[in-house]
């Protein structure tokens, strides 16, 4: 996939996704999110999964809500939450077992005058660097344009899609920090969140 001269991206297989969803959460770190040519490198993700987890959707049961998380592995799960803001979950494991990964924050590499105008940055007064683009689930859906109409989409698709970092963008070796989940109220003892230490997109580096 190009997404522009002499820089061509290529697709994470659908078969990266059939793995346990932890796994698949520490290997979406350093990989590239891009939406309609707009896009940056996974620095922090966290784990929701199965029915038996208290903090994921998917513990009450199957909804009209959360039915992209019983779906194929390797499609897009859209939701909406405190009235404004939309999240990006990565379906994971096999059909009709609900499990997904929640990218919580990206480094902005591609788009991002476009990303400053959606994220309207510069009405921030207290905000106005890049590092507040995408630093947080809810700002990366607005900067990547990211809504409910993508929700169930495949992640092979042209629109939306994961991909390796291309030559010269990966980021450094580096190391990947194990948390506990932020901004849940249960299920919080669950140390399912990972993040790339010391990078300033990091969401909340606690």
């Amino acid at each position: 996939m190009i997404i522009q001269p002499g820089l061509e991206l290529d697709k994470l297989p659908p078969a990266f996704y059939t793995r346990p969803t932890l796994e698949i959460a520490r290997c979406l770190l350093g990989k590239m999110l891009v939406c309609e040519g707009v896009g940056g490198l996974i620095v922090e993700v966290e784990g929701y999964v199965g029915q038996e987890d208290p903090a994921c959707h998917a513990s009450v049961g199957r909804t009209l809500r959360n039915e992209a998380m019983w779906g194929l592995p390797g499609h897009a799960y859209l939701y909406f939450t405190y009235g404004n803001h939309w999240m990006l979950n990565v379906v994971t494991e096999p059909e009709d077992y609900p499990a997904a990964v929640l990218i919580r924050a990206i480094q902005p590499i591609f788009g991002l005058e476009l990303m400053r105008e959606r994220r309207r940055l510069h009405l921030l007064k207290s905000k106005p660097d890049d590092r507040h683009l995408t630093n947080g689930p809810g700002k990366l859906c607005q900067a990547l344009a990211l809504t409910g109409e993508l929700n169930g989409l495949s992640l092979q698709s042209e629109r939306l899609f994961l991909a390796e970092a291309a030559s010269g963008l990966a980021l450094p070796s580096s190391e990947i920090v194990e948390t506990t989940r932020i901004g849940i109220t249960r299920g919080v003892d669950r140390p399912w969140r990972y993040y790339i230490k010391s990078n300033p997109f990091v969401s909340y580096p606690n």
